[in-house]
Formats: structure tokens, sequence, C-alpha cells
């Protein structure tokens, strides 16, 4: 399935979640040494002898690590910062814990918490991908046959079930279906021959037909319209959906269709993803029908689905409807102005966004500022907006920073590979100066922003207590440009982003014939006179 539409633009991303096997037993064996060795809190509650200590530090890293695992089971497409951050706070919160409480108690309350995590969610997924035999499925699913067991939440993920193992759980699903509530059968036929990986997935349909699930997740089988109706037993009898995935699933427009046809109640639905699909137009008008039937809809993903102008205006005017809407993911599409417009229209009716990624979708100024316009009156507690690749040029702004300027919660803007230019990132730096103390990130790379534009930018956003990253890589600024910025974040080298990518002979090819030499001596003129320019309403 070709999904190369703009990848070309997209940032090389660094995944910090999950930690080696390397890295974990270096965390049990430091947190060994803070649980026996001499501190301000050993000192207070007591030290643990070697043997306790080693015992109390793995349980210890294993509860972080598994309710770390499922925060970044819920943003799976980020970088795993937030997973990161959750797993070394548990570890400090279950450490201290530990001191306080003494080794035997302690040791007690830890194994009942690794317990009740046991019973209720059973996982294969982790490990290296691999094709399941019959006697391995035997032994991996073992205790899902235990009399009694409590298990709510399956992931049968990464690895991949052909026949014999199919038949071996099949029995095992049919038992468990009328407790589950959550069941995570994404990437389990890779590999697989298509009659095969469809009778497999006919056997798990048929097994787990009739339960009552609150997520369901086929994400990564390369599904088609023939996988979709391979499942439709299950997808029939399922009401009570709340969360559904089908990502990376090869959906067409026929497969699109079977979705909207197969499921019958998407009226309790409030995360829907469809991500990575080959859905097109006509797919998309399918969707639509199902985002309509979706009132409880917070979080609705259809990226890099190939959807153009009129898949994108179906969509918009769905979603028109969700108005508890809390994150919109609509990036890598071939909307255009008109979609954009549309999707203005709905915005404005969206009064509890909180996240909206809107990355190249053909925006141009246009769709852009009739967008910034509808959430300038809307979401006032937006966190992320991402607008990037758009071919958003200065004319669009005074909008952006209008808008900007009243969203008093953000944490993240991404405005990269536009071409804003100096004056454009001076009218959003100024959008940021007062308040925004939330602010962590600001991606303005690939702008043709020179010398002025990035030392303003700078000196903004550095003032932001907990910023973690500027990134205006790729930009035209001249070598003493990059040094005054350097200088500017002297005491937070590590929040400053790379500059590469910055090309300080570059030309941003102004019609006028300004080249970058030409356009540095008269820097300090324009940023004299941006100096005075104030956020207000645009017309």
């Amino acid at each position: 399935m070709d999904t190369t539409s703009n990848s070309k633009h997209r940032p090389f991303s660094i995944k910090l979640w999950p930690p080696s096997e390397s890295t974990r037993l270096v965390l049990v064996q430091r947190l060994t040494n803070n649980l026996s060795s001499n501190s301000i809190f050993t000192q207070k509650y007591g030290a643990l002898n070697k043997e306790d200590a080693e015992e109390n530090a793995k349980k210890i890293e294993d509860i972080a690590f598994n309710v770390a695992n499922e925060q970044y089971d819920r943003e799976p497409d980020g970088d795993g910062g937030a997973a990161v951050q959750l797993y070394a706070k548990e570890c400090s919160k279950l450490l201290l814990e530990v001191l306080k409480r003494g080794p035997e108690e302690k040791e007690k309350e830890l194994a009942s918490q690794n317990n009740a995590s046991a019973e209720t969610f059973f996982d294969i997924s982790k490990g290296q991908r691999a094709f399941i035999k019959a006697e391995e499925a035997e032994n991996l699913l073992r205790p899902l046959k235990e009399p009694g067991n409590s298990y709510t939440k399956i992931c049968f993920s990464n690895r991949s079930f052909g026949l014999e193992a199919a038949r071996v759980a099949e029995p095992i699903l049919v038992s468990l279906k009328n407790q589950l509530k959550e069941v995570d059968l994404s990437d389990f036929i890779a590999g697989r021959p298509e009659t095969e990986a469809l009778e497999v997935m006919n056997i798990f349909s048929a097994a787990l037909e009739g339960s009552v699930l609150k997520s369901l997740n086929l994400s990564n089988n390369a599904l088609g319209e023939k996988g979709v109706r391979a499942f439709g037993s299950l997808l029939k009898s399922q009401s009570c959906l709340e969360e559904l995935y089908l990502m990376n699933d090869g959906i067409s427009e026929e497969a699109a269709k079977a979705v909207c046809e197969l499921i019958p109640s998407t009226e309790k639905l409030k995360v829907l993803h469809f991500h990575n699909n080959m859905t097109g137009d006509e797919g998309a008008l399918a969707i639509s029908d199902v985002v309509k039937r979706s009132p409880l809809l917070e979080d609705f993903r259809c990226s890099s689905t190939r959807v153009g102008s009129g898949g994108g205006v179906a969509l918009a005017k769905a979603l028109e409807s969700c108005t508890n809407l809390k994150k919109l993911d609509l990036r890598d599409n071939m909307f255009g102005v008109e979609a954009g417009v549309a999707l203005s229209k709905a915005l404005s009716k969206h009064l509890d966004l909180v996240e909206v990624y809107l990355s190249y979708l053909n925006l141009e100024d246009e769709g852009t500022v009739a967008i910034a316009n509808a959430l300038k009156e809307s979401a006032p507690s937006l966190e992320v907006l991402e607008m990037a690749g758009n071919d958003i040029t200065v004319d669009a702004a005074p909008t952006i920073a209008a808008c900007i300027a009243a969203k008093q919660h953000l944490t993240k803007l991404n405005l990269a590979e536009n071409e804003l230019k100096d004056e454009g990132t001076i009218q959003i730096s100024k959008a940021l100066e007062e308040g925004h103390t939330l602010l962590k990130e600001v991606d303005m790379s690939t702008n043709f922003i020179r010398r002025a534009g990035a030392r303003h930018l700078a000196q903004v956003v550095v003032q932001k207590p907990g910023f973690r990253l500027l990134n205006i890589n790729g930009n035209i600024i001249s070598d003493d440009g990059v040094d005054e910025v350097k200088e500017v974040f002297k005491k937070y080298p590590d929040v400053l982003g790379s500059f590469d990518e910055n090309d300080p002979e570059g030309d941003d090819d102004d019609d006028d014939g300004e080249k970058s030499g030409e356009g540095e001596a008269n820097e300090d003129e324009l940023e004299s006179k941006m100096k005075n320019l104030e956020v207000g309403q645009e017309e």
C-alpha cells in the first residue's frame, strides 16, 4: 500500500518507549542501591538488606513499567515521553512507600498490586514478533484457562496466529467472552497467506461474538473488505463500543462501506482511529456516516487516508454533530481550501477541543484563516495546535497570531514547513509574549526565517517556565543569527533544536529579488517596524 503522500515533510522521530531490557535492569540496580544504601530517606525510615532491596526493586520496576506501558498504549503514535515520565514517577513513588512501610508489609502490597494487574490484563505482545504454533499457544494462553480468573482485557498483538494456534485460542475465548471488556487483536496475522488469515479472523470473530466490549483494536492486519467482513459476526454483535481502532488496515472504499454497514450502533463510541488507510473520498463518505452516528465522539483520527476535497467536506459536516470532540487528527490528506473552510464551520462548535492536528492538508491561506478564526472563538482550553506544511504565508499570520493569543493553555505549536518568514514569525512571537506559561514546544522549522525572526522567537519562548523545545531548523538564518539564538539559550542548550539543515546562504525567492544577504541588512529595520505591533481581532 502506497502511503508516501507528503512523507517527505515528516521529521524523523525518536521513540523513547519502551525501554530496552538493559535499561530496565540498570534501573532495578539503581532502585536496589537506593533501598539498601545510606541516604536521608534510609536514615529516616531504615534501609533494607541487599536481598530484600533487590526483590522489592524488581517488583517496583515491573509495576511502574506496566503502568507506563498502559499510558503509552493510549498514545501509541507519540514519542513515548509521557510514558517515560510516568515510569520514573511511579518508581519514585513506590520506592518511598517501600521505605516508609518496611519490607514485609510493602512486599505484600506490591504482590497484591501485581496480582491485581495480572488478573485483569493478559498481554502476550511483549518480545519479538513471531509466529505461534499450537504447542506454544497452549503454553502462552494457559493462564486464561485458570478457573475463576478475572481477565477483562486481552492483547494478542505482535504474535502471528495460524490455524492451529487459532483453534487452541477459540475455546478459551468462548469461555472468556462474557467477562472481556477490551480486546486487542492488532497485528495478529502477520505473514500469513490470505486464505489462512481470513479463516483465523473468522475463528476469532465467531469465538468473541456476543461479547460486550468497550474497546476493540483490529489495527495493522491488512484487512481490506474481506478482512472487515471476516470480523462481521463480532462487529455486528457490538452495541456498547466506546473505542474502535482500525489503523493501517488497507481499508479501501469498499472496506469503509463494510465497516459502516457492519457496526450496528456507535451511540456510545468515544474513540475512532482510522489512520493510514487507502480510503479516498468515497470511503470518507462511509466513515462520515459512522461519525454522524457517534454523538459522544471525543477522539477522532482519520490521518493519512488519501481523502480529498469531497471527502474532507463530508467529514467536516459529519463532525458538526460531534460537540464533545476533544482530539481531532486529520493530518496528511488532500483536503484543500474548500474542505478547510467546511472544517472551520465544524470547529466553531467544538468548545471542548484540546488537541488539533491539521498538518499537510493543502489548506493554503484561505483555509487556514477560516480555521484560525473559528478556533479563536471556540476551544478555550486548546493545548496542541499543528498546522505544518499547508502553504501558509505571512498574509495569514495576523489571523493565526490572534488565535494563538487567545489560547492561554497552549503547550505545543507546530507551524513548520510553511512560508511565514520573519514578519509572520515575529507576529506569532508577539502573540506568545503575554501569558502562555504552559508552553512547552514550538516548531517553526522551514519557514524562510532569518536572523530577526529567529532572535525574536527565541527571546520570547526562553522566558516560558518548563519550555522544552524550540525547532527553527531548515531556515535561512545567518551564522551571526545562529550565534545570537544560541546565546539566548546558553543556560538551556538542550531546549534548542539542531541547526544542521539551516542554510545561512539561502534564498527565500521573494518576487522583488531580495536575497538573504541583502535582507540581512534590513532585519533590524523589520524588527523595528514590528516592535509596536499588537495582536488584535481580525476581520
